[in-house]
């Protein structure tokens, strides 16, 4: 696949899904294959439980996850004493997860794992920093359901997103959805000398005013907007929101009779919850929504197969999908 000359420009690369079984796995497995003779040395983990036959929700039949020598894994220790394979222990973390110590290893030979690595971004980000002094090259991360977090741009440089009918068993809405998401995704980044300061505060809502001042509006979660509208506007129009975004606060803010001067500033389009009408009516309005944070999408992969047997065609979903994002959308297992 030509995405695989883009990912190798990243240090890193998250896989997330639209929704469980988009083939989110079969894109791991598929990249972990064609990187094998590349002489790139690979780290591979996921911020939830990956790599096991059958999925533990839906019980049905899951791709396993096959590594190959000198790749490097990090694990729990309980699925580290499952692996089905040769390992050099290279690191076992002080810090536990609830499935025991994170183990990072480098393969002998080739075999199948069980993936459960750091449970939260953060310790990932560390994992990923760390990596480094293993001569790692590309790191590999395979997201967990709804944990949109693992492509967050402070965690990893570039991201592909997997969809399919999974997500909709019908092409335009399954179209929509993923186009929702992909606009998100590419948010413009709110260009100023302020950018770091804003990265730092962990909680609540703040205004930038005319003079490039940060005030901290006292409002301590973008979910109370409604019930703290005459603070929300006091020190101007630009609005910080360190916190999560949904339908309410888009409504809410639209309705408000600035909107058309209101810029939305978050962290990063992980934070962002809505639908596409609630979206589509703010921007209507005037509203605008900027990111101190962007990630590099490289491309759409798709899984035309629901996990209830129901099959789309394949090509057609591609069509429509590149007509509506302008990304590179691709089916691995597609013979055209």
């Amino acid at each position: 696949m030509p995405f695989l000359k883009e990912i190798l420009k990243y240090k890193s690369l998250a896989i997330i899904g639209t929704e469980k079984n988009t083939g989110k796995t079969e894109c791991l497995n598929h990249i972990i294959q064609a990187l094998k003779h590349s002489n790139k040395t690979i780290a591979i983990t996921s911020i939830g439980l990956d790599g096991e036959s059958l999925d533990q929700v839906t019980e049905t039949p899951k791709p396993e996850i096959e590594i190959y020598q000198n790749t490097i894994f990090l694990s729990s220790e309980k699925h580290f004493s499952q692996k089905q394979i040769t390992a050099e222990i290279l690191n076992v973390s002080e810090k536990q997860t609830a499935l025991g110590r994170l183990v990072t290893a480098r393969a002998i030979d080739t075999g199948k794992l069980i993936f459960s690595g750091p449970p939260d971004t953060k310790w990932l980000k560390e994992e990923i920093q760390n990596s480094q002094k293993y001569g790692v090259d590309l790191f590999l991360v395979d997201g967990a359901l709804s944990r949109k977090s693992t492509a967050s741009p402070s965690v990893t440089e570039s991201m592909i997103l997997t969809t399919g009918a999974a997500l909709s068993a019908n092409i335009p809405n399954l179209v929509k959805k993923t186009k929702l998401l992909t606009e998100l995704i590419k948010l413009p980044i709110f260009e100023s000398n302020l950018i770091d300061e804003l990265l730092q505060i962990e909680n609540g809502v703040w205004a930038i005013d005319s003079e490039n001042i940060i005030h901290n509006l006292e409002i301590q979660s973008s979910l109370l907007l409604n019930k703290t509208k005459d603070k929300l506007y006091s020190k101007g129009n630009i609005i910080f929101a360190s916190g999560i975004i949904t339908d309410n606060i888009l409504d809410f803010m639209r309705i408000q009779k600035n909107i058309k001067e209101t810029v939305l500033i978050v962290k990063d389009f992980t934070k962002i919850f809505v639908s596409q009408e609630s979206y589509k009516s703010f921007v209507k309005a005037g509203g605008k929504i900027f990111v101190l944070l962007k990630p590099k999408l490289i491309s759409i992969c798709v899984n035309p197969l629901s996990p209830n047997g129901f099959v789309l065609d394949s090509k057609k979903l591609r069509e429509e999908l590149y007509k509506a994002v302008k990304l590179p959308v691709y089916d691995i297992k597609a013979l055209d």
